[in-house]
């Protein structure tokens, strides 16, 4: 019987797993043949671990037993699984100063430190390494120099970027890698005295920026081969040299930031394959050649920031035919903007995508032509002396982003064709003298513009009040345009401005709730010098707010609690201010905080503690009682003013501890004598003014040693004793500098003070730095006045008035020639005006009333030229005065000092009122008391002249 045998066949649906079996086998084969990296070279790299500080654990993955071709920062070979490039940098870069603590600490833990081990050099395959911006240090780096002979194990390095380690340690190292293309030795602190590079086979690209190098060292010039160099931000001076001129290859050289001042060599104009120049930053000098022209290859060309580059441009701009960037801004170019641009238009039509031309002295108008640069991108032109319209060329320029013509003089309308730039970002031509009426549709396709500075024109814009802005800006300034007399309602659409500045816009409304309740935080608001009324609960800025010369009123408003500058001067907030000053959250950052002229009552709060950074306080005009509070002087204040208050007591020493650059107690009720400690405070004390109190004693002495000090008012107080003689030390009062007309205290931010000179109070700000004087007027000071006060050279005011001073008026006040306003009257000086005084050529204010003054005004054209009054009182011949000095009676009048004829007229004249009195009295004024018939009839003769003058001006209102 015969068996038969049956076999079953596979499904078809397994097939495909058959199939996948020789796959994953072969995978499994050639990983581990060709993927897992060389086991010397892992240990190398363990090793190299190790002794580095990873406070990130950036290196997590480097462990043993998995592959380290998959490590972090590892790279191998795909064909021998050798380790070729190493890239651990840091992958934060470094934050700017005044990032936020939080960023720092990131940046610090993103970064490697330790040593770096010599088993790095075991990597014989390396071709590239990047161990920049991190946390090593020279000493921590392996001598690459030092061991020349462990060089040879990098034969292979082609990129070497170690930027942002400091090396400055270092010493002489030479770079002999026989294969680097790249060395990256950007911002490690070297000297020249540091490294060379012994590498000019290979050598391609160079970066020693941001170190301190000088001069250029020799050995670059041996590396014919490089094609880029850059050395900015060194500490290069002198020359550029020649030798550059050497590098047949180059087409990329940097050296901007250093200190170059020579002209620009002709030997940098020969290199015809530089695509990129950049010398910005520098004091170069002269004109610019028209050798520029054989920079045929240039693509980028910045000679900005260098101040003294002048003269016109060469037409031989036209020959850059591949030009895309030019950046010539910041120095003293002149000539016709038309040229230029004419020039630049014959070759480069297409090309050019940037110009910066702005901060030169360039003139003329811009004219159609500008619109045939159709992929312009960037135009500036700012702070130019540019005249005429802007042409409505300008809407052909399709591509731009940014175009800025500020601080120029052009005039006319703002063309409507600007609403046709659709790629437009940035958008500014304040301080200019357009004018006339922007409409909606100058903005209608403007959808990606965010920056829009126009203020300072003679526009004015009142759109719709439904309008709805096709932007979204994040800065709006329009100060000075017309945007009233209506809050502009399409504000409320700005979700992402944080700068704004409408201040003098015309604007007469209630403060909209809406405008407050904005979602964005705003990091500047100025609605300055407009007629805004209402309260403000809560001001959402984190910067800076200006809300002066408005109406405001109600309680000061609650601030965001990283506030710097806070300014609510002249409106009429009221209140006191314990809740702002006291308030933990707030002040802390505070730097500026001006509440002067509103009505805010009571006493200064003691709790000043934690206003630690807090410079400028300024609480004036307003209704203050009560004394100084003492944590006033924890804060190192550098303006303090208190003035026309109502205020008391002695100032407290502890203000001494401030850097005071004005102190401003004028108008108060504070008492005591001049603390001699603010002439010990420093020499930062510009502006003193003690002026209206009643303060007494003496001058002190040391008030005369701040060499600063430009504005001294001690006037109308109770001041006795002598002038001091130390006038010396008035440096700022007696030697020419050169002061700035601001001056400044804080960021954008000047100093203004109410000063009384020429007999009348007036508020300087921006010729405040210009102004020096002394007021010492209206005390009980005694003595002479010192000579020494000639010293003073500088003194543009000097009053003395309304003292007991005596003697002669010294002789070399006529030394002071720059002297604008001289009063020295109401004293009790004698002797004759100083001839000296003709050379006052500048005295515009002039008294010397009511002294024992005699002889003859010297003859000059300033002193003729004041009224009769500026001499009254005193014994003086001569123009202006009607006496002639010839007569003989003025002269019998002079000798006797006026003592004997002056006495009889005064006693004549006294004698002549009392009997006038006396006969007036009873010979009128008594009948009435005691006669009564005559009383009645007088009071009747009174009542019938009151009548009559009743009817008759009714009768004229008829």
């Amino acid at each position: 019987m015969a068996i038969a045998t049956m076999t079953t066949p596979l499904p078809i649906s397994f097939f495909p797993f058959l199939l996948l079996i020789p796959a994953i086998c072969f995978t499994i084969c050639h990983a581990n043949s060709n993927l897992l990296c060389i086991q010397s070279e892992r240990e190398a790299l363990l090793k190299f671990k190790n002794d580095l500080i990873d406070p990130s654990n950036r290196l997590s993955s480097w462990v043993e037993g998995r592959d380290c071709c998959e490590w972090i920062g590892v790279f191998c070979q795909n064909s021998t699984g050798h380790v070729h490039q190493l890239h651990l940098a840091s992958p934060l870069s470094a934050p700017d100063f005044d990032t936020p603590p939080a960023e720092w600490e990131a940046y610090y833990n993103s970064v490697l430190g330790g040593k770096v081990n010599p088993s790095l050099l075991e990597l014989k395959h390396l071709s590239s390494l990047d161990l920049s911006n991190n946390n090593f240090s020279s000493i921590q780096i392996p001598k690459f120099g030092a061991i020349p002979h462990n060089l040879g194990n990098l034969s292979k390095l082609q990129y070497l970027d170690l930027g942002g380690n400091y090396l400055g340690d270092l010493e002489r190292v030479t770079f002999k890698l026989p294969s680097l293309l790249e060395l990256h030795l950007s911002g490690c602190g070297l000297h020249p005295s540091s490294i060379s590079v012994n590498s000019s086979k290979s050598l391609v690209i160079l970066d020693l920026s941001w170190n301190r190098f000088s001069p250029v060292p020799k050995w670059i010039f041996s590396l014919h081969g490089l094609v880029s160099i850059d050395l900015r931000f060194n500490y290069l001076e002198g020359p550029i040299p020649d030798y550059f001129g050497n590098f047949s290859f180059l087409e990329v050289l940097d050296l901007s930031g250093n200190s170059f001042d020579s002209s620009i060599p002709n030997s940098l104009y020969s290199l015809n394959r530089l695509q990129f120049l950049s010398v910005r930053g520098n004091q170069l000098q002269g004109t610019i050649s028209s050798a520029i022209g054989n920079l045929s290859s240039i693509t980028h060309l910045d000679l900005s920031y260098n101040y003294m580059l002048e003269g016109r441009l060469p037409t031989s701009l036209e020959y850059l035919c591949k030009l895309k960037e030019m950046d010539l801004s910041y120095n003293k170019i002149e000539g016709g903007i038309s040229e230029i641009l004419q020039s630049l238009s014959r070759c480069c039509l297409g090309s050019l995508e940037s110009l910066d031309m702005s901060n030169n002295q360039l003139y003329g108008h811009l004219t159609d032509q500008l619109g045939q640069f159709k992929n312009l991108s960037y135009l500036s032109l700012a702070q130019n002396k540019i005249s005429g319209p802007i042409p409505s060329s300008i809407e052909e320029l399709s591509s731009l982003k940014f175009f800025d013509v500020s601080e120029n003089q052009l005039n006319g309308t703002f063309p409507l064709s600007f609403g046709q730039l659709e790629s437009l970002e940035t958008l500014d031509f304040m301080n200019n003298l357009l004018e006339g009426v922007v409409l909606e549709t100058h903005f209608s396709n403007l959808t990606r513009l965010t920056t829009l500075t126009a203020s300072h024109n003679r526009l004015r814009f009142e759109p719709n009040s439904s309008w709805i802005p096709p932007f979204q800006c994040e800065i709006i300034e329009l100060v000075d345009w017309h945007l009233g007399p209506k809050f502009p309602q399409w504000l409320k659409f700005q979700k992402k401005l944080f700068v704004l500045d409408i201040s003098d816009a015309g604007i007469s409304d209630v403060m909209p709730t809406w405008f407050l309740n904005l979602p964005t935080q705003f990091e500047y608001l100025n609605l300055s010098f407009n007629q805004l009324t209402g309260g403000i609960s809560y001001l959402n800025v984190r910067d800076i707010v200006d809300l002066r010369s408005n109406q405001f009123r109600g309680p000061l408003p609650r601030v965001f609690k990283n506030l710097r500058h806070l300014i609510l001067s002249n409106n009429s907030f009221s209140g006191s201010l314990f809740e702002l000053v006291c308030n933990s959250s707030s002040g802390e950052l505070m730097e500026v905080l001006y509440i002067d002229k509103n009505l805010i009552l009571g006493e200064i709060p003691d709790c000043w503690n934690h206003w630690q950074d807090l410079g400028l306080l300024d609480l004036g005009s307003n209704n203050l009682t009560g004394k100084i509070p003492p944590s006033l002087g924890h804060i190192n204040l550098t303006v303090l003013n208190l003035r026309n208050n109502s205020m008391f007591g002695e100032l407290p020493s502890i203000l001494q501890n401030s850097s005071l650059t004005m102190l401003d107690l004028s108008e108060n009720h504070f008492n005591g004598s001049v603390p001699a400690w603010i002439g010990d405070n420093s020499s930062l004390l510009r502006i003193i003014s003690l002026r209206s109190n009643n303060f007494d004693g003496h001058i002190p002495h040391k008030i005369f040693d701040l060499l600063n000090l430009q504005n001294l008012d001690l006037a109308h107080n109770n001041i006795s004793g002598t002038i001091p003689k130390c006038f010396r030390k008035l440096y700022s009062m007696a030697n020419r500098n050169n002061r700035e007309n601001y001056m400044y205290v804080s960021e954008g931010l000047y100093l203004s003070a109410l000063l009384v000179l020429k007999g009348r109070q007036d508020e300087y700000g921006a010729t405040l730095g210009l102004v020096t004087s002394i007021d010492l007027s209206t005390n009980s000071l005694t003595g002479e006045i010192p000579k020494e006060i000639g010293r003073l050279v500088e003194l543009r005011s000097l009053n003395l008035s309304g003292n007991l001073l005596t003697g002669n008026i010294p002789d070399n006040i006529g030394n002071m020639k720059l002297m604008e306003s001289l009063d020295l009257s109401m004293n009790r000086l004698n002797g004759e005006i100083p001839l000296s005084f003709s050379n006052l050529n500048f005295l515009n204010h002039f008294n010397v009333s009511y002294n024992n003054l005699t002889g003859q005004i010297p003859t000059s054209t300033q002193l003729q030229s004041f009224e009769n009054y500026s001499y009254m009182g005193n014994h003086l011949c001569g123009p202006p005065l009607t006496k002639n000095c010839s007569t003989k009676d003025f002269s019998t009048e002079v000798e006797n000092n006026g003592s004997s004829g002056e006495g009889s007229k005064v006693n004549g004249l006294y004698v002549s009122i009392v009997l006038g009195f006396v006969m007036g009295f009873w010979g009128v004024v008594a009948p009435l008391f005691f006669i009564r018939p005559w009383r009645h009839a007088y009071y009747r003769k009174l009542d019938h002249i009151g009548a009559k003058l009743y009817v008759f001006w009714a009768t004229m209102d008829m």
